[in-house]
Formats: C-alpha cells, structure tokens, sequence
C-alpha cells in the first residue's frame, strides 16, 4: 500500500472554510478504485493546520491519483488557501489496511 500522511497549513480567513473547499477533491478521491481511505483531521494544538491521511492500494493506484483531474483542480486550487507548501510523507508499506493496536486493548 501506499500510505500519505500531508500535512496543510492554512491562511487565517481559509482554516474554518477549508472543508468545504477540499470537499469535491475528498469525495472524488473516495471514489476512486484503488483509493482504501482518504481522511481529514485537524491539529488540537494548531487549529490552522490540517492533517491528511490517506492510502492507494498501491503504485498504479497512487499514480491514477495524481494524475486525475481532481487532484489537478486540487493543485490549482488550493495553494490560495495556504500560508506554505504543504509537507507529506509517502511511503510504500507491507499492509493492506489498519490494524489494531495491541498496547491499548478494549474489552
């Protein structure tokens, strides 16, 4: 799989709009065949910045996405709403989705 985590630094009069505007980018990459998940989040200690996680199934997956006509309009359309240039760690990794995390177990 590969797995993304990016993290987004908005400007002050976009931070409370940014889900709407990374709206029509999250449902269509949803959407997409190898797309296993696609996740907003925002920082509790920076509440301008927010937190992507997102996986392809793999490297044929992944290159579809950034080859899309959403991640183009993304690329388009975002940077306005950013203070910097957004900082992503992509990796390829031997795992097909989320497992459960054994040092914290319920019931």
């Amino acid at each position: 799989m590969i797995f993304i985590v990016v993290k987004f630094q908005t400007a002050p009069d976009w931070t409370d709009r940014w889900p709407e505007l990374v709206a029509p980018f999250t449902e269509a990459t949803r959407a997409e065949e190898g797309n296993l998940w696609f996740e907003w989040s925002r920082s509790l200690e920076n509440p301008a910045e927010y937190v992507l996680v997102e996986a392809f199934r793999d490297g044929e997956a992944g290159a579809a996405h950034v080859n899309s006509e959403h991640f183009k309009a993304a690329q388009r359309d975002l940077p306005k709403a950013l203070t910097s240039t957004p900082k992503v760690i992509s990796e390829s990794i031997e795992a097909t989705g989320w497992s459960e995390l054994a040092e914290i177990s319920v019931g």
